[in-house]
């Protein structure tokens, strides 16, 4: 692994980025961020990639395009390990939570080292506060890895330490087509999973169903009620990030960041069918740095128009 570049900042969040082979495509970002006004100490996130660009091309998302293939699990491992041994050389990680999320680039259920990585991820560290998450768009073709991902969840991740993450975005099955263009499970394919995967008797966490609601993409909380189960499924409701590739197609984002009370509709429509709502709302200047979800820096440095206040990379440059 060769560092090209460091952005951010490190009270907020800060963006690597690593060149892992000789074939200049081979080029990674991962994350390392923290949640003001909770301390490193109590709270310490890890965003890592999966892929070299990805393949899926989601219609919000920078880091689709210009694929150039899998990680090993030795490249996913070594970014976990840059970080953790940039801070903590003994290997030993003192936060009450450190929070490893598969969510950067690359559609994880479409690489199997993904799996290998999260066997010999928790006996890497001294790391009692550890909980992995894993975002995905559930890829029709991708049944065995989360079949196999169950097994390791159950072995490796008992009582809460992980968190899956399924992105909706919107309840419209065609909409939902032109923003993840690839053929994905139904809803009912997703709920049969989760009942699977959440034992709440066990101590699982719920399954996350995460939407970043966008103008002209509807979403109905009883449609969501009509496959989903409360009791193992809570929604999250996010602001769509300022992308470039949102911005090129035009979508705009339904909740304003600077003004919370606009998702208020949405979290009082599925509180209604008995979900429980997380309204996920990060700092501005995260999408300044280029660090939240769908961002990717590579691709800005490229772009000859930005978003509004988004990949200010320049004044981040470490």
């Amino acid at each position: 692994m060769r560092i090209l570049e460091k952005y951010g900042n490190d009270e907020l969040a800060r963006v690597w980025v690593a060149q892992m082979r000789d074939d200049p495509r081979s080029v990674v970002e991962f994350v390392e961020a923290v949640q003001p006004p909770v301390p490193r100490e109590k709270k310490w996130v890890l965003i890592i990639s999966s892929m070299f660009g990805c393949p899926v091309g989601c219609a919000m998302c920078d880091a689709g395009g210009e694929y150039a293939g899998p990680l090993t699990k030795e490249e996913i491992l070594a970014q976990i390990d840059m970080l953790v041994s940039s801070r903590h050389p003994d290997r030993k990680v003192r936060s009450s939570k450190f929070k490893v999320q598969f969510a950067r680039m690359g559609e994880p259920s479409l690489n199997p080292a993904v799996l290998e990585a999260l066997r010999i991820l928790p006996s890497a560290y001294d790391a009692p506060g550890l909980l992995v998450s894993l975002s995905t768009v559930a890829p029709a073709r991708a049944g065995r890895f989360f079949d196999e991902l169950l097994r390791i969840k159950d072995e490796h991740y008992q009582a809460g330490r992980f968190q899956l993450q399924f992105s909706i975005h919107t309840t419209d099955p065609e909409k939902r087509k032109k923003l993840i263009p690839i053929r994905t499970w139904t809803f009912e394919q997703m709920a049969a999973f989760g009942e699977r995967f959440c034992c709440p008797d066990r101590g699982d966490r719920k399954v996350t169903l995460n939407f970043a609601p966008m103008a002209g993409c509807p979403i109905d909380p009883a449609v969501i009620r009509d496959s989903f189960d409360p009791e193992r499924f809570l929604i999250k409701l996010t602001p769509l990030n300022p992308t470039l590739r949102s911005f090129e197609g035009g979508l705009r984002s339904v909740i304003d960041p600077d003004s919370p009370g606009t998702g208020q509709a949405l979290i009082d429509g599925f509180a209604r069918e008995g979900f429980e709502v997380i309204l996920s709302i990060g700092e501005v200047e995260e999408n300044r740095i280029g660090s939240n979800c769908g961002q990717y820096v590579q691709r800005a440095l490229h772009g000859k128009e930005m978003p509004l206040d988004a990949y200010t990379t320049e004044r981040y440059r470490d």
